[in-house]
Order: C-alpha cells, then sequence, then structure tokens
C-alpha cells in the first residue's frame, strides 16, 4: 500500500446547479475540495452581485453539517453587464471572476455575448482592477467544425481581445487542445488554463466507437488522442499556468439518454482517484498537489489550502457507485473505464 499527503484541493470550475440538484451534489465537492469557482449559467443566470450572493447562500445553506467548503462566486456576462456592479462584487470579496459564454456555446448560454463590442464597458473595467475573466473557448458559428472550434475561438476571438486588452487576466477554462495548450504555453503572462479530469481519461472514441455514448458526452467535446496526449503532459508538468477545474456538471439521466442530449459529465465524487491515477501513469505523482492544489490559488491571489488530504492506494479496485441519487433523478457517475487504485482515506 502506497500513501500520498498534499494539499487540500480545489476546483476552479464547477457545475453545481440549483435546487434539488444542488443539495444532491453539493457533498460530492465539499467532500474532498476546499473551494470552487461556481459557475453561473443556472435559469436564469447569475448576473449581478445580488444574484450571486442569494446562490451563494443557497449552496451554503445545504452543505452536509461539517464540510468547510467556500463557495468562489462568479457573474455571468452579458452585453448589458453593469461594471459597477461587477467592480462592487469583487472589491466587496463577493464575487471572484466573471464567466464570459458565447452565446449558444454549452448548457444554458443562450444569454451569452454576441457583440463583444457591446461587452467591452465591462471588460475594461475588469481589466483596470484586476479581475479574472473566465472563458468558455469555443466559437458557435455553424460553418466551423465543432472539433475546432477551441482553435478559432483562439484565433479569432480570445487573442485579437487579449491584444486589445493586454492587462486583462484570462483562465482559459477546460482546454481541449494541443492549440489550446500551446497558447497558453507561449504567451507572455495574464493567462493561464484549467484542465479538466475527463479529456485527461477519455479522447472522442469514448462518444462514438460502439454506439453512440452519452454520458462521455461534453462541451467542450473530447477531441482526438494527440490532443488529450497534449493535456496529460500540460497538467503533469509542473506548469503553474495549468490547474484542475473539473467542470464537473450534472444532468439527469432522462437529459442525457435521448435523442437530443445534454452535455456534461459528471466527476467530481471520483475526480481525485482518476486524476492520481494519470498522474501515476505518467511518472509525475510528485506534481499532482501543483495541479490540484497549489497553481490554482496563486493565479486567484490566494494562499493555499492549509489542511491535507491522504490517498491511499489499495491492492483492489476502488468502488464508486456507477449512480447517485439526487431529488431531481439520477446522475450517471463518470467510469474511466479502467480501475481505480487510489482513493481519499
Amino acid at each position: 500500500m502506497q500513501t500520498l499527503t498534499l494539499r487540500r484541493p480545489d476546483d476552479w470550475h464547477l457545475h453545481l446547479r440549483d435546487g434539488a440538484m444542488l443539495a444532491g451534489v453539493i457533498g460530492d465537492s465539499s467532500r474532498h475540495f476546499a473551494r470552487a469557482i461556481i459557475m453561473p449559467n443556472l435559469v436564469p443566470p447569475v448576473v449581478t452581485v445580488a444574484n450571486a450572493r442569494a446562490y451563494r447562500q443557497r449552496i451554503l445553506d445545504v452543505l452536509p453539517a461539517g464540510d468547510r467548503f467556500e463557495p468562489l462566486m462568479t457573474l455571468y456576462l452579458t452585453e448589458g453587464s453593469s461594471p459597477d456592479d461587477i467592480e462592487e462584487g469583487f472589491r466587496s470579496g463577493l464575487v471572484t471572476a466573471v464567466k464570459l459564454y458565447p452565446a449558444g456555446a454549452t448548457t444554458n448560454s443562450h444569454g451569452g455575448v454576441r457583440d463583444f463590442d457591446k461587452a467591452m464597458p465591462a471588460l475594461e473595467r475588469m481589466a483596470k482592477i484586476g479581475m479574472p475573466l473566465c472563458v468558455h473557448g469555443e466559437v458557435t458559428t455553424p460553418e466551423v467544425d465543432i472539433f475546432d472550434r477551441e482553435a478559432v475561438f483562439i484565433e479569432t476571438v480570445l487573442d485579437p481581445l487579449r491584444q486589445r486588452l493586454p492587462d486583462l487576466k484570462v483562465t482559459m477554462e477546460h482546454v481541449t487542445t494541443s492549440d489550446g495548450v500551446d497558447y497558453i504555453q507561449t504567451s507572455a503572462g495574464n493567462l493561464a488554463g484549467t484542465i479538466t479530469t475527463h479529456h485527461l481519461v477519455i479522447n472522442r472514441n469514448a462518444i462514438l466507437v460502439g454506439g453512440i455514448r452519452p454520458h462521455y458526452y461534453c462541451l467542450p467535446v473530447a477531441k482526438r488522442e494527440s490532443h488529450r496526449l497534449a493535456l496529460r503532459k500540460a497538467a503533469t508538468s509542473g506548469d503553474p499556468r495549468f490547474f484542475l477545474g473539473t467542470d464537473s456538471a450534472p444532468h439527469v439521466d432522462p437529459l442525457k439518454e435521448c435523442g437530443c442530449g445534454c452535455a456534461g459529465i459528471y466527476t467530481s465524487i471520483n475526480t481525485m482517484s482518476c486524476l492520481a491515477h494519470v498522474f501515476e501513469q505518467e511518472g509525475a505523482l510528485d506534481r499532482l498537489e501543483a495541479f490540484a492544489s497549489l497553481n490554482g490559488p496563486a493565479w486567484y491571489g490566494l494562499a493555499p489550502n492549509e489542511e491535507t488530504i491522504t490517498m491511499v492506494r489499495r491492492d483492489r479496485p476502488v468502488a464508486f457507485p456507477e449512480k447517485i441519487e439526487t431529488g431531481a433523478g439520477p446522475v450517471t457517475v463518470f467510469d474511466p473505464m479502467f480501475p481505480l487504485h487510489w482513493e481519499v482515506a
């Protein structure tokens, strides 16, 4: 048996949903993670400081007794977002970042940005006060192939935006391509990227080979194997510009297993076990703490957690449930398609 002790990790990209779903999934995150950047794409979205304050309280109200977990709130950027409201939220400490969804890019993103000039007053204010922008990095124009959306976004949207506002601090979330990795590694400052658990494990074959498997469908969609390998190299490199953002996104099974299934993979419950497996495969267990516990806080200007967790490598595979039951309905847990031997003790 092997053991591994590391600072308690954080999740820098998390969907908790709301209502019965929130109550059903929050414990899987608060059990292992000390903090998480909470996504604002609810219905209706979290667009104002008042919305963020109310949502934060709803999260705290259903937190399991005894768990210590800090939700780091974000605002959903719209073309009418108020620069003053954004600055008030940031300076008060209630709001950590603003989230950019190109309109139509993913779940509940129809109210996102289409005309960046209309959102520029808010973005300019953020650059001035040092407030991070979290970016869903995909274009949504129908003529662009879904597997090329990230690369085209970097070229046509993100790079021009960063040239226009060089002081804007940007987190490129859920990087899925070697293009994204290369862009972050060759950029001079003010840019970092989160990498999900599932994009380190699956490529697009998981969705399509042997039949359509909806529980591996996510946005950004998993890409070809060469991109997965580039992500693994970046995540396990120790490069401080890359850190964990699970993008764990619960949907009830009926909304996944239908003619037009939702995008999202639920990984909160077994992320640390999956990561330990990946880092062990890459001979980089000594760098797992940097990826999961140190790089993210440094990027967001926070201290790393003082608490630690201990992971144990078992001889027999660790059992995780195939599904969890929530008040909203059953949610299928991510299956990495290999046995997991590491668990949080």
